[in-house]
């Protein structure tokens, strides 16, 4: 793999815009390149040897390297030769760097000019972004200092909590334990990594029942009571309880933190590496192509600078990796290490075969069962109708979820295609997160077993010998949505727990909305419930078939029935309702009133899907006509949203017409197809509204299809929603998680306050 191809590749993608544009710099080499064959002399004859034009300037002695003082920054070369001369100078508070080129008077002088300008243009971003990052990390590492010495204390007081009402020898004893402890702890982390702990005054360790009086704990555990008891604003409780149960969540919080700290650590680290390469590549190419010897003097300069000199990134890391071993794995390097640096995810070669195994035999029950209802004539067979009411809307489930899974699949594979950091963005565990292999894996499984069963149904039904099995054949389907529903709840480790308790954990928060903090991972899945309306009336008629219909007989009275009915309009409307609390939420704890508008289109889309689904029932021109105005409204709306404020596209202003400035699909014309098929896909409704039968299909298979094509909308919007979030990520250079710490300390709020 070519350097240029590998550097894009190890990018931080929130860092991207702060890296060495490394292509930019190769087209500036290749305008000077095609300068230079176009100006080159004639070529000598092949039997005359080719040397360097250097080689034939005046002989500038053996000694004269002798002569130069100690410590000149004279090189060993004669001087004529130098090409650059780099200076460095402070510019608004911070170091910078210019590189003076001493042959512009050449011919093509003013490329090679230009090229100078640019590497130090880019250098000097480089080296600032890279020593604020620095920065920051050590005024958290100072902050990782406090937390330690109160977990410390903790911890002793915890775990030999009669030894503080011994005697007064024993008390001294375990002070001087905490204190040897804690300076161990002060020694991990630099001085001056940021502000003094609070455990140290005037050079004297602090005892440690001095430190806990200075320590409130954190309540970071949301809870329902804990959000209900802050809007009727009761005191939350931050007194220390030193109970076991209270250390094991300071440690697993403060754990988390390190690690997410080690991560930063990480990162900077290669990007360190990684822009110091770029530069010594991009100036070996420089000399290659000018024949000067440039890269020497401006390498030099690099690793004199912060970019190459700094060390506090490394020192940090080993002192980072001390600490955790012993106070978090029990002095188990390995074990320790296995969580600060978790390997990989691999792709095994196993998933691709199961993949490709499990979508054949879905392709091939798919043949199979067309030809069966085209051999046996089962479209024309009388039992049709009770059919496509009764099975079809079982079956139509799995349909659906199997849709969705696919079009999350593909949004996968483009997401990791374009370099959108998916994993982050959804706050995924590191290792954990499922790729786009494993989607279509489990999504083809579903199919084979929901296809499985819907041939076994059809055979049932027109073999004689199986025929009378009626009780056998109806719980097919109700048999499969509970062996789907116990291998989502299972608990062991097996079939991508993580994902599914992950999954598990959003739903709830959808259901418990307003009562949890909203983040993007729970709205994200409520916009998704939004797109499976139609699935969640079919749970609604499993429970109404199996629970209160003649289920041998294929009969039921759900359609006459006002309890059901009445829930048709109720789950329709769940996942925009969780949508317009959710709304609700944010509007209060972030009083932008952008989530207000937010909360205000699904009130309206709730609206809207009520009154379709009552003209749907009621069949009257009355309901024809309210539903026709509310879901036009809502249409528009939502699709207006869906371009400008969540895509971020439909701007007049930018550099792309009516796109973004920022784009990463690099053919425009794909987002204009995909705003097109978005105000299409959004206007489908009206096919329940109008009436529209199409080759004369069954109106089960007309809702089916809507609903699909709702399904196929929603897998569009997820790639430009979360291309928007990621671009604005990258504009803030957010590539961390914020992970709350534990203990709080009094001065801190004093000073806050």
């Amino acid at each position: 793999m070519k350097f240029g191809k590998e550097f894009s590749a190890q990018m931080v993608p929130e860092w991207q815009e702060a890296y060495m544009d490394y292509d930019f710099l190769k087209t500036l080499l290749k305008e000077i390149q095609i300068f230079k064959l176009r100006n080159k002399p004639p070529v000598t004859p092949s039997c005359v040897l080719k040397r360097k034009l250097t080689l034939y300037r005046a002989f500038s002695g053996l000694t004269q390297r002798n002569n130069s003082p100690k410590g000149s920054s004279t090189s060993s070369s004669d001087i004529e030769s130098q090409a650059i001369l780099v200076n460095s100078f402070n510019r608004d508070g911070s170091q910078s760097y210019e590189t003076m080129f001493l042959m512009s008077s050449d011919e093509g002088g003013e490329c090679e000019l230009a090229y100078f300008r640019r590497l130090d243009n880019e250098f000097n971003k480089v080296n600032k972004f890279y020593k604020a990052k620095v920065e920051d990390v050590m005024k958290e590492a100072g902050m990782l200092n406090t937390q330690m010495d109160a977990l410390i204390a903790f911890r002793i007081k915890v775990e030999k909590p009669t030894l503080w009402s011994d005697s007064s020898a024993d008390m001294t004893r375990l002070a001087s334990d905490v204190a040897a402890s804690a300076a161990t702890l002060a020694a991990s982390f630099p001085s001056g990594a940021g502000a003094t702990s609070p455990s140290q005054h005037d050079g004297t360790m602090l005892a440690p029942l001095e430190i806990l009086n200075q320590v409130k704990i954190n309540n970071t555990h949301e809870t329902p009571c804990s959000t209900i008891k802050g809007i009727l604003k009761v005191p939350q409780e931050t007194q220390l309880k030193f109970t076991r149960e209270n250390l094991r969540r300071v440690e697993e919080q403060l754990k988390r933190a390190f690690v997410e700290f080690y991560q930063k650590l990480r990162l900077l680290k290669n990007y360190s590496f990684l822009n110091t390469l770029a530069f010594s590549k991009i100036m070996k190419k420089y000399d290659k192509i000018t024949s000067r010897d440039a890269s020497k003097a401006y390498m030099k300069m690099v690793d004199n600078s912060y970019l190459g000199s700094s060390d506090e990134v490394i020192r940090l890391m080993v002192r980072v990796e001390a600490t955790f071993i012993k106070h978090f794995s029990n002095s188990n390097r390995s074990k320790g290490m296995r969580i600060l640096r978790p390997n990989a995810k691999r792709e095994r070669h196993r998933t691709t075969f199961f993949v490709g195994f499990f979508s054949g035999c879905t392709a091939a029950l798919i043949i199979a069962l067309i030809l069966i209802v085209h051999a046996r004539n089962i479209m024309d067979n009388p039992g049709r109708e009770t059919y496509m009411k009764t099975m079809f809307p079982l079956y139509s489930l799995f349909g659906f979820i199997v849709l969705h899974m696919l079009m999350y699949a593909a949004n996968i594979y483009l997401w990791r295609r374009y370099r959108v950091n998916y994993s982050f963005i959804f706050g995924f565990k590191q290792g954990t997160e499922m790729g786009y292999r494993e989607v279509f894996l489990v999504s083809f499984g579903v199919a084979v077993l929901a296809l499985i069963c819907v041939l076994l149904n059809l055979d049932m039904e027109m073999d004689p010998k199986t025929k009378d099995y009626k009780q056998l054949t109806e719980l097919l389907p109700l048999n499969l949505v509970i062996l789907l529903l116990i291998l989502l709840f299972l608990p062991f480790n097996v079939l991508y727990r993580s994902a599914r308790f992950f999954l598990l954990t959003c739903v709830f928060h959808c259901i418990a909305a307003p009562l949890y903090k909203v983040s993007l991972s729970d709205f994200f899945l409520a916009d998704q419930l939004t797109s499976q309306v139609q699935a969640i009336r079919s749970l609604e008629f499993y429970i109404c078939y199996y629970g209160w219909g003649d289920y041998k007989q294929r009969e039921n009275t759900c359609n006459t029935s006002t309890v059901y009915n009445t829930f048709y309009f109720i789950v329709a409307g769940i996942p925009y309702w969780s949508r317009v609390l959710q709304c609700l939420r944010r509007l209060f704890e972030e009083k932008d009133p952008m989530h207000g508008y937010n909360g205000l289109k699904y009130f309206v889309t709730v609206v809207a899907v009520s009154l379709r689904t009552a003209y749907s029932l009621n069949k009257g021109v009355g309901w024809k006509v309210i539903a026709w105005i509310f879901s036009v409204i809502a249409a528009i709306f939502g699709t207006y949203w869906d371009l400008v404020i969540d895509w971020g596209l439909l701007q007049r202003h930018s550099k792309n017409r009516w796109l973004r400035n920022k784009l990463l699909v690099p053919h425009k014309i794909v987002y204009y197809v995909a705003m097109v098929l978005n105000v299409l896909l959004r206007f489908a409704w009206l096919q329940t509204v109008l009436n529209f039968n199409f080759f004369s299909l069954h109106r089960e298979t007309s809702i089916a299809i809507v609903a699909s094509l709702e399904i196929i909308r929603r897998g569009i919007w997820n790639f430009f929603r979360l291309e928007n979030e990621h671009l604005n990520n990258a504009g803030k250079f957010r590539a961390f998680k914020s992970v709350p710490l534990p203990f709080n300390y009094d001065e801190d709020d004093d000073k806050d306050g």
